[in-house]
């Protein structure tokens, strides 16, 4: 089911404590993509590699520390213009405010570019975008865009 989110009464975005909300510089490229692909998979390191070719970045990550661990990612204008996603988070980083961070500053910079709108495609986790972002599904958007879409073959023989 895909999802519309209005983006034009967000809430702020707030960071949690002691992590950094920001997009990626050039030599972290390649880091962060085989990240997204290691904890996630390859799909969604195809979307991440495409939001970050766009000029501007349209992917943000959350890492703590110097030298920073990655805890999460999430990327827009990547699947297709004006879709948001993939999203995320790093299993022990989970429940602790990141996702919402990182969504709301996607969110938040696609209206910056102008956009009205976001479409939250495919989503998992429906209460997440309702709560974070006041998301209403959108009826029949099922498989949408990703109709068609090729697949890696199953490993199962």
């Amino acid at each position: 089911m895909d999802m519309l989110i209005a983006l034009s009464s967000l809430p702020l975005a707030p960071t949690p404590p002691g992590q950094r909300i920001r997009k990626p510089i050039g030599p972290e490229h390649d880091l962060v993509v085989a990240w997204v692909a290691r904890h996630f998979s390859p799909a969604w390191a195809s979307e991440a590699r495409a939001a970050l070719a766009n000029r501007p970045l349209t992917l943000f990550i959350a890492a703590r520390g110097d030298p920073g661990e990655l805890l999460g990612f999430c990327a827009y204008d990547a699947t297709a213009r004006g879709f948001v996603g993939p999203i995320g988070v790093r299993d022990t980083a989970r429940r602790s405010g990141i996702g919402a961070a990182l969504l709301l500053a996607c969110l938040h910079d696609m209206r910056s570019m102008g956009y009205g709108y976001a479409v939250a495609g495919a989503v998992g986790a429906p209460d997440f975008f309702r709560r974070v972002a006041g998301a209403i599904d959108i009826p029949d958007s099922t498989p949408g865009l990703y109709a068609g879409m090729l697949r890696a073959p199953s490993a199962a023989p």
